[in-house]
């Protein structure tokens, strides 16, 4: 095996390895994404209502 194919060949392996982290990338932030989707009504209203606590907190100092 020549100098050449050597280089072929790890050009492919690095290619195939960007590949698969692509990938990941993309199906972990979709996963990432589809979980925020998840949050039930009561849980966005007690995170508003947690939000604006703090606000008033803030100006009743």
């Amino acid at each position: 095996m020549g100098m050449q194919d050597q280089f072929k060949d790890k050009a492919e392996q690095l290619r195939e390895q960007a590949k698969r982290a692509a990938g990941k990338a993309k199906d972990e932030a979709s996963e990432r994404a589809s979980k925020g989707r998840e949050r039930t009504d009561d849980e966005t209203r007690r995170a508003q209502q947690e939000a604006q606590d703090r606000l008033d907190q803030d100006y009743d100092a």
